[in-house]
């Protein structure tokens, strides 16, 4: 016979003794589990109901404070023919009824001038070059500076 065999014909009462010991104590402790889920169902249940709610906040939380919108720069060679003269674009001055003061305001944008320095230069008030400017915005469709000097610089009213 292999020694394996024999060792067990020689302990069995011993292995049949702890084996069921073994299960004695596992359906105690179910039996205690069934008793403390019963007993303190509703505690469990709480719990449980916390647990989810906390996870789901926290989820919903990091969802929220992403950012919704992306911004993406885009960085863009512009190509200058400095060759070419600078011919005005009257047919277009004429259909955005743009008066002569308009254009030397939407020049002096150009340059990088601000409010105040094109009151200065043109010697007048603050208040007129402020209009000057909504009225250039409004008759080119934009809605800052930079806007109405590149769309003036695309559609040639300005060099």
């Amino acid at each position: 016979m292999p020694p394996t065999k024999n060792l067990f014909l020689k302990n069995k009462s011993t292995i049949l003794y702890g084996i069921s010991l073994a299960l004695l104590l596992l359906l105690l402790k179910w039996l205690e589990l069934r008793f403390i889920i019963f007993d303190h169902s509703f505690e469990i249940y709480a719990g449980c109901i916390a647990l989810i709610f906390t996870a789901l906040g926290i989820w919903l939380a990091l969802k929220l404070s992403k950012p919704k919108i992306e911004t993406v720069v885009v960085e863009k060679e512009v190509y200058v023919n400095r060759n070419e003269t600078f011919e005005l674009n009257t047919s277009l001055v004429s259909q955005l009824e743009l008066s002569k003061r308009e254009l030397e305001i939407l020049g002096l944008l150009a340059q990088g001038h601000s409010n105040q320095e094109i009151a200065a230069t043109l010697f007048i008030s603050l208040s007129t070059v402020k209009t000057h400017n909504q009225n250039l915005f409004e008759k080119l469709d934009v809605k800052r500076r930079l806007q109405a000097v590149e769309k003036a610089k695309r559609l040639h009213l300005i060099p």
